[in-house]
């Protein structure tokens, strides 16, 4: 399939997908404005085939209410619009909207996210088919030689702009994540390897707020927020098990989560608006890293 087809696809969906619900003339008005019109209307027929084709790549279903002869996507049957099939939809979208702003690049700031480029291609390859993977890696926390790592990858996630792959470390036997930007001389083997029947991605990172995971148990946590700054976690919350509790003055957000580093370093980066009320262990952890920050101005 042509890439240039694929991103008509995208944008059908997309602009139903904003639009809620929208007629064939008003879909056609917004189509002539794109760079695949070449000014011309949309043919009945290539919407129809459209249509059939985002059916069968995506699992979407898009209907037509004949009571208003306005297009939709069928909420009912939506188990192509979540997870990685939203993630690439909202990112195809994304980049045909900045294809469309060339003329204004210069006003466009974007992140980058350098670790997708060079072992992304292979490593859902290998994921594909259950390969064992080698490579050499080089931690933050490590100086001198990259460490060579045998794994069996079972599964890829991207957290504040980097790609980490988790999965069994074969001769350590145990579950590990690695980062995919401290990853070289990367290769797929011919050896195969059988995913744990019981083993849930999802399930694994469920009560972590990043990458870091902790075999200790999930606590209980409270924060009080200014009012300011619960509008930024409302917006964008720390983690799925994000609740909230509104005050005169304050709100008191709670979260289920493990006390991972990467979480404490989080709640320090929102200085003063957060203040952590429980559990104890986790004021404790806070307050020493605070410390800690004040000692470094001592002269």
């Amino acid at each position: 399939m042509s890439k240039n087809l694929l991103n008509r696809y995208i944008w059908l969906i997309d602009v139903i997908r904003r639009h809620g619900s929208i007629t064939r003339e008003r879909l056609n008005e917004l189509w002539v404005r794109t760079e695949f019109s070449d000014g011309q209307p949309l043919p009945r027929r290539t919407f129809y085939n459209y249509r059939n084709a985002i059916e069968e790549l995506f699992r979407i279903n898009i209907r037509c209410n004949q009571s208003t002869f306005e297009y939709y996507i069928d909420e009912s049957d939506t188990t192509g619009l979540e997870n990685v099939t939203d993630w690439l939809l909202n990112t195809a979208s994304m980049s045909n909207i900045l294809t469309d702003a060339r003329d204004i690049s210069d006003r466009v700031i974007l992140e980058n996210v350098p670790s997708a480029r060079q072992f992304l291609s292979p490593l859902i390859a290998a994921m594909k088919e259950n390969s064992v993977i080698r490579f050499n890696y080089s931690p933050f926390s490590r100086t001198g030689t990259p460490k060579p790592v045998i794994l069996e990858p079972y599964f890829l996630k991207i957290f504040r702009q980097r790609w980490y792959m988790t999965g069994r470390n074969i001769k350590e036997n145990k579950i590990k994540t690695y980062a995919l930007d401290r990853m070289s001389d990367l290769t797929v083997s011919s050896e195969h390897f059988t995913l744990p029947a019981d083993f849930d991605p999802s399930e694994y990172f469920r009560h972590s707020f990043g990458i870091v995971f902790s075999q200790g148990e999930p606590k209980k946590v409270t924060l009080r927020a200014t009012p300011r700054q619960a509008k930024y976690l409302r917006a964008l919350p720390l983690h799925p098990s994000q609740s909230e509790m509104i005050g005169d003055t304050y709100s008191l957000f709670h979260y289920t989560l493990r006390l991972t580093p990467d979480f404490v370093q989080e709640l320090l980066s929102q200085g003063p608006e957060i203040t952590v009320l429980a559990p104890p262990e986790l004021r404790a952890m806070m307050t020493s890293n605070l410390q800690q920050a004040l000692d470094n101005y001592k002269s």
